[in-house]
């Protein structure tokens, strides 16, 4: 049976695909799929009549001195998603890189305006099932590891 890594409440984390990192993330058992805090969600069309989905990731929800990113991508889906609040919601679904515990995982985010929460990015069930158990008594394990093996 393979073993399983404890992950805090919160950690920072890599998304090297979207150029992204130490980005404070809230672990959620309760959300199934993970969300990234996005702006300026919107469709575009391309030359071939392809839909392009456009979003942009807030510097300030990046942390102090990051700036705002826009990104395009024909790689996506809709799906509905039950909101924090209780609302069924149609999102944007992307799938990126995320390094855990010097670890790339393959992940689904929900894009969505996190404005209002206090991470701007939400690690759901689907990622953590099978490889984290949560321990809500710590917070940045894998950030303080990738510290220390930096040290």
């Amino acid at each position: 049976m393979k073993q399983k890594l404890i992950i805090g409440r919160t950690d920072k984390v890599d998304l090297p695909e979207l150029n992204l990192e130490n980005v404070q993330a809230k672990i959620d058992t309760g959300a199934y799929t993970s969300a990234i805090h996005c702006s300026g969600i919107h469709i575009e069309k391309d030359d071939d009549g392809r839909d392009i989905l456009c979003y942009k990731i807030s510097g300030s929800r990046l942390g102090k001195g990051k700036k705002a990113r826009s990104f395009k991508t024909t790689e996506f889906h809709l799906k509905k998603i039950r909101s924090s609040n209780g609302q069924m919601q149609e999102r944007y679904i992307i799938k990126s890189k995320i390094i855990l515990f010097g670890k790339a995982y393959k992940a689904e985010f929900s894009l969505s305006d996190r404005s209002h929460m206090k991470n701007p990015i939400l690690l759901g069930r689907k990622l953590l099932n099978g490889k984290f158990v949560v321990d809500v008594s710590e917070e940045d394990l894998s950030y303080q590891l990738k510290l220390n093996k930096t040290a």
